[in-house]
């Protein structure tokens, strides 16, 4: 009897140890997966590095003939203005001319004065954006000539480029983690804890828009890097 008695209590005091060992175990893990997930921003504004510049100009009549030197003689002398101004020659561009044939459009019954509507393109690819920006605001010299350079289509938008980005990435890099590790300070001390090391990390994606609808020739570039840190007593 006294046998079972005394077998009884070490089975009782192997359960009790191992319920106290089984205890500290989830308590461990428990803590060592405790995790804050923290974002930090990093933004930048640069000037654009590249241009492109479609000049853009229409002319009508019925002769083809004729409107081919008409165009002709257009181009050599915007592209006479760009060299003048300072754009190289292998900036330059000069698209074939886009011709309607109003006759042969089948769902209209207006008269016309002309048969045929010619646009003609001629695009500026630079990495000059302060001097195409000059030239932009100098069209008007193009207008002595009899040239009228047209806007509004929106297939023949100026467009602003940055095309740098991997020089300025590790300084962002740097900075969105800096903040997010000091996101994850401040909460770690707000919850009594302390921040540990890196779980997870997720680096974002980089994405560059305009400044604004003035200033497309300024660029926001912006990213924002996740990550996920233990935190511990």
């Amino acid at each position: 009897m006294k046998n079972g008695v005394k077998e009884a209590a070490i089975i009782a005091i192997g359960l009790i140890v191992l319920g106290i060992c089984i205890q500290c175990g989830l308590s461990s893990f428990s803590e060592k997966e405790r995790v804050v997930s923290v974002k930090g921003l990093a933004e930048m504004e640069v000037p654009a590095n590249k241009v492109t510049w479609p000049l853009v100009y229409k002319e009508v009549g019925n002769d083809l003939l004729s409107l081919y030197n008409k165009i002709n003689t257009t181009n050599k002398a915007i592209v006479q203005f760009l060299k003048s101004n300072g754009i190289a020659e292998n900036e330059i561009t000069i698209n074939a001319p886009e011709i309607i044939d109003l006759q042969a459009e089948r769902y209209s019954n207006e008269r016309r004065d002309y048969r045929y509507n010619v646009t003609s393109v001629i695009t500026v690819t630079s990495q000059q954006v302060d001097k195409v920006r000059g030239l932009i605001s100098e069209q008007s010299e193009l207008l002595k000539q009899g040239i009228a350079v047209t806007g509004g289509d929106y297939r023949y938008n100026i467009q602003y480029d940055y095309t740098d980005l991997n020089s300025i990435k590790p300084q962002m890099i740097e900075e969105a983690t800096r903040k997010a590790r000091e996101a994850g300070e401040k909460f770690a001390e707000d919850s009594e804890s302390q921040l540990g090391k890196i779980k997870w990390a997720s680096q974002g994606q980089f994405t560059i828009t305009d400044r604004d609808a003035n200033t497309p020739y300024i660029k926001k570039i912006r990213v924002v890097t996740t990550i996920d840190y233990f935190l511990k007593d």
